[in-house]
């Protein structure tokens, strides 16, 4: 981000900090004793109804292409607000989730977005601007989180995940070793079973029985060739995102994609988060307006329904929040019905 935007967001990120614990973990709601407790807290927001997604895969016996599934995709997935810091001074730079990268898969988000940087002589996550990584804009070392990753997929053999890569490692190989180091090129969907012409991807559960279970895109157009990372917008269209993509009866492309009704294009990513987006004040973002959004998205992409969903603090929520829209798009992709469930029958009538 700009300069200028990246003070405002730290400055705006302190005022999150205020109603964080010592440690960073959030106190805000979680540890209200009673409703007088937390009045002004339920002011704001409502829990939600729903701690996960259901599984897809296993409404329709994972029997469709990749293309036909939504995921829920957490924004910074890195930018966690608990857990110590690794620098010598403190982190000022926003927080995106509050969940570990292992809590978050468990919960059903399966799609990560990473921003990695060289620093220190490694790859890490880094929450910054200009391309460079600072003291105090650095989360962790990348294979602190890919390990997670790794760990999800060894215990979770029919799961896929995706990691969509905001990627400023300048160093050649470097970003391929750390994923190496990490064990997860057993993993590794290869770029030359991506399709780039519109077509249907693989189906979910020969990706499942080949063992290839990561799916891998990156913003550096020149590490396809140069190390197998899919370039993003090959495949996919975007939506803006922050404040631009959040305009009521408006979805726009990113600058960096093509136009969002472009069929080249299998997969579609709808962002839907502020642009310095604060705990307090996401729960309403991540219930109603999401479905507005994702409906007027779907008309801009060619009436074509969104892959990929990204969100801060994805638990935050009114009801049934990103879970259920999640649940909901799945429906309308698989069989055309709000209802999941309904695939289940869809699919057994049409055998």
């Amino acid at each position: 981000m700009g300069s200028l935007l990246f003070i405002v967001s730290v400055i705006l990120s302190s005022v999150a900090v205020a109603v964080s614990s010592p440690n960073g973990g959030s106190e805000f709601l979680e540890n209200c004793s009673s409703n007088v407790d937390c009045a002004a807290e339920l002011l704001l927001f409502e829990k939600c109804t729903r701690s996960t997604v259901t599984n897809p895969f296993k409404i329709v016996n994972a029997s469709l292409p990749f293309n036909k599934y939504a995921f829920l995709t957490t924004h910074n997935s890195y930018a966690i607000g608990s857990g110590p810091f690794l620098q010598g001074s403190p982190r000022l730079t926003p927080i995106s989730q509050e969940d570990s990268i292992t809590e978050q898969l468990k919960n059903g988000v399966r799609a990560l977005m990473f921003d990695t940087y060289d620093y220190k002589g490694e790859v890490w996550m880094c929450h910054s601007f200009k391309g460079k990584c600072h003291e105090y804009t650095a989360f962790k070392p990348a294979i602190n989180y890919l390990n997670e990753v790794q760990a999800f997929l060894s215990s979770n053999p029919s799961e896929i995940v995706t990691l969509i890569l905001e990627d400023y490692v300048q160093t050649p190989k470097r970003l391929t070793e750390v994923f190496t180091e990490a064990g997860l090129m057993k993993y590794w969907f290869p770029v030359s079973r991506m399709p780039k012409d519109g077509r249907n991807w693989p189906l979910v559960r020969d990706m499942i029985r080949k063992n290839q279970r990561l799916v891998v895109f990156g913003s550096m157009e020149e590490k396809e060739k140069s190390e197998g990372i899919a370039y993003q917008w090959n495949y996919m269209v975007e939506n803006k995102y922050g404040h631009g993509g959040l305009v009521k009866g408006q979805c726009s492309q990113r600058k960096e994609s093509s136009p969002l009704n472009d069929k080249t294009k299998s997969l579609v990513l709808v962002n839907h988060f502020q642009t310095v987006s604060l705990k307090a004040f996401t729960a309403k973002g991540n219930s109603k307006d999401i479905m507005d959004m994702l409906s007027t998205c779907y008309d801009a992409a060619g009436n074509r329904w969104a892959n990929f969903v990204a969100v801060d603090f994805y638990k935050r929520c009114q009801g049934g929040g990103a879970f259920e829209a999640i649940d909901k798009l799945n429906g309308r992709l698989m069989c055309g019905s709000d209802e999941l469930q309904a695939c289940a029958v869809s699919l057994f009538t049409s055998l």
